[in-house]
């Protein structure tokens, strides 16, 4: 995600032409939302982050579930 907010500073930087971004090349932007491509597309799949997020998202609603079951 923080490369996310890095592109979009940069995108915002470079078309408002605001201090040494102004003379920045626009590929650099473009090879920096190929690395993103790159990372969500390949590398979090390859290293199961994906799941694992989705995974962590359903064991925590399972756990409130079992405190909220038990707790009465």
């Amino acid at each position: 995600m923080p490369i996310i907010i890095i592109i979009v500073a940069l995108s915002a930087l470079r078309y408002f032409e605001i201090g040494p971004f102004a003379d920045l090349s626009w590929w650099w932007i473009v090879g920096l939302f190929g690395v993103a491509f790159v990372w969500f597309e390949f590398v979090e799949r390859a290293f199961g982050l994906d799941k694992r997020k989705a995974h962590e998202q359903l064991e925590k609603a399972r756990q409130e579930r079992v405190k909220k079951t038990f707790k009465k």
